[in-house]
């Protein structure tokens, strides 16, 4: 299964987006939350993954955070919504957006999302209850540039958890480099400490 790619974004149009890696171009659909977060083409970029196989297709769908990506596996095993719906539903609410309006059983919410009639909200949020929120509430790290990934996967390698890493990323400059980051992210840590 292919779960991360990373590589030079070399062509966008929503909800796709062309993904160079090492010479191969992966085709990847994107919910509009990703594709708005997506650096300029010619860029570096990180998305994961989920791999869907049917009989007639091989499809690709990308996400910059885990939890959007944990979403649309949670969307997806519901009977009648597929990828598109999901993605729609992803595009249309960000993933606490999402959480809030399961927790609350609020179908207004959901049926504001172009393709989501009141019968697919309501089935929506009698499966999702109990499910999506405790997605949400686990630490996922945002893989917003190339260089917060390699950041972040260095903190861990050093033996802080996903939860310290996020928060030591927040604290960091959005251009900072891998190097100066990981000086930077490790002051945070230990000040914290």
């Amino acid at each position: 299964m292919i779960a991360r790619l990373t590589g030079v974004l070399t062509h966008k149009a929503p909800p796709f987006v062309l993904l160079d890696v090492n010479g191969v171009g992966y085709e990847v659909q994107v919910p509009m939350s990703t594709f708005y977060n997506l650096p300029e083409l010619g860029a570096k970029a990180t998305l994961l993954t989920q791999f869907i196989v049917r009989e007639d297709a091989q499809l690709l769908y990308g996400f910059l955070t885990s939890p959007e990506r944990e979403s649309f596996r949670e969307l997806i095993k519901i009977t009648g919504v597929g990828p598109r719906i999901a993605l729609a539903l992803l595009s249309g609410l960000n993933t606490d957006e999402l959480a809030q309006a399961v927790s609350s059983q609020d179908a207004s919410r959901l049926v504001k999302v172009p393709g989501i009639g009141k019968k697919t909200a309501e089935r929506l949020l009698l499966e999702l209850k109990g499910k999506l929120a405790p997605v949400l509430a686990t630490p996922g790290w945002a893989v917003s540039s190339d260089n917060q990934t390699d950041i972040s996967q260095a903190l861990i390698a050093l033996g802080y958890s996903d939860k310290e890493a996020q928060l030591a990323l927040k604290q960091l400059p959005p251009d900072v480099s891998v190097s100066d980051g990981i000086k930077l992210a490790l002051k945070a840590l230990t000040r914290g400490a």
